[in-house]
């Protein structure tokens, strides 16, 4: 898209972020509230940076490291956007792989968690994306990944439970055929 049809949409989104202020309840002629809209719009591409980028390259790089017991990534902080509100939802990933015949880098983990969590995403389709990544690319003898999370558009609006937190687990390989190794990973993340 050239830089013109760019700046135009930009114009449009500011406009219709000033309309959306109004149909709240916003006053017009705050001038700290002047550049709202366009703050908005920097935000929302930052909270989607995600999209730019493909998370499983990260875990191109790998070491031929013999290890048959599981490597944990745990508490891996995240922050997303509910794709149906468009309201934060945030927490930790634990992610955990037995490999087969490559590892990568720890941090290539957390880089993954975050690739697909800066997108418009549901928890659901987050932890099978990052379990997905890790069986794809790493071709282990087992991936395991759980989240927990609090989601803004249960907390904050709508049913209000502030409390409330969802956790999803997704499971490939040697984790979904064997309950002990689940257990224990289950242990190692409490």
């Amino acid at each position: 898209m050239e830089l013109e049809q760019k700046l135009t949409k930009v114009y449009e989104i500011e406009h219709s972020l000033q309309t959306l202020m109004t149909l709240c309840g916003q006053q017009d002629g705050i001038p700290d509230l002047n550049e709202t809209p366009f703050r908005v719009i920097k935000a929302f591409l930052e909270y989607t940076v995600g999209y730019r980028e493909n998370p499983t390259e990260h875990l191109e790089k790998t070491f031929d490291i013999s290890q048959n017991d599981p490597i944990i990534v745990k508490d891996i902080e995240f922050y997303s956007m509910c794709e149906h509100h468009f309201a934060p939802f945030f927490g930790v990933a634990h992610v955990s792989y037995i490999p087969d015949k490559k590892v990568t880098g720890l941090s290539k983990i957390a880089r993954v968690v975050e690739g697909y969590a800066r997108r418009f995403q549901v928890q659901e389709r987050l932890t099978n994306q990052i379990a997905d990544a890790v069986q794809s690319v790493l071709k282990p003898k087992g991936v395991i990944v759980a989240i927990e999370a609090k989601h803004l558009c249960v907390s904050s609006r709508g049913v209000k439970k502030e409390e409330a937190k969802t956790f999803t687990v997704v499971s490939h390989g040697v984790y979904s055929d064997n309950p002990q190794l689940r257990s224990e990973f289950m242990m190692a993340i409490k």
